[in-house]
């Protein structure tokens, strides 16, 4: 452990660069630039709102809001996987070159997509204050699940990143995924909705408990349920161990297949 600290401290600069280069990729040739992480949420938010809320009418209290939380939250989800999971093969050539740690790439992919995931927030305080949701101390605690969140997507990405460099196809195949759990996740319907049926397949959703506890903070106005708070605990644990051994397993034969 102590090994691996001090090597995020000897790369830190590195780590600086890849997630400066990544973010200033994104907004490249961009005359808003970074303020279209504001602006993009809110607008999308807007669009949703008005043709969900005027086609299913569903009985949500300040839709607005719990439509932008699921969609800041899964947008970060994607682009962080989706990016983590080509970041070896798009350094390819530097691997190649020198010597650098492995996992600083797709590590710096996530770390840049939870950059631009800050950069929304104000967007969703924004909506907070103009729907005059309430304001109190209990919505602070949606930092810790955001956190296991930001862990759990970290080794969802390092198994994406292995995957492909060994599995091409992967890319494809994530892509349906994606598109799967954007509608099997809670993202612009109440979970009311779902039949009893089908509540067991919602909830093996592992996004589920991230999206759910964060909304307790920030929706409800409550602090996240223990046992919710258990499951983002227990998920990101295991995401984020199974993620280095796979990727520690494998890391040393990625050069002959990138």
């Amino acid at each position: 452990m102590n090994s691996f600290v001090s090597e995020l401290y000897k790369y830190r600069f590195l780590i600086h660069e890849l997630v400066v280069r990544d973010i200033k990729k994104k907004y490249r040739r961009s005359v808003l630039g970074i303020l279209w992480s504001i602006l993009n949420p809110l607008l999308m938010m807007t669009v949703t709102a008005m043709v969900f809320s005027t086609l299913f009418r569903f009985d949500i209290k300040n839709y607005p809001l719990y439509l932008l939380i699921g969609q800041i939250l899964f947008t970060f989800y994607a682009e962080s996987t989706n990016f983590a999971m080509s970041s070896v093969i798009d350094n390819s050539g530097l691997i190649r070159k020198i010597y650098i740690p492995k996992y600083l790439f797709p590590l710096s992919r996530v770390i840049s997509s939870g950059v631009n995931l800050l950069f929304t927030i104000p967007a969703l305080f924004i909506i907070i204050l103009f729907t005059g949701q309430p304001l109190n101390w209990r919505m602070l605690t949606f930092v810790l699940p955001l956190a296991l969140f930001f862990v759990f997507c970290l080794g969802i990405g390092l198994i994406l990143a292995t995957m492909a460099v060994y599995f091409r196809d992967m890319f494809h195949l994530y892509g349906v995924l994606i598109n799967l759990l954007s509608y099997a996740t809670p993202i612009f319907y109440p979970e009311s909705i779902v039949p009893d049926k089908f509540s067991l397949l919602l909830k093996l959703n592992p996004l589920y408990y991230f999206f759910k506890a964060i909304r307790q903070a920030l929706y409800e106005n409550c602090i996240p349920d223990l046992h919710i708070m258990f499951y983002c605990f227990g998920l990101s644990i295991v995401a984020i161990v199974l993620g280095i051994l796979v990727f520690k397993k494998f890391q040393n034969h990625f050069i002959l297949y990138i």
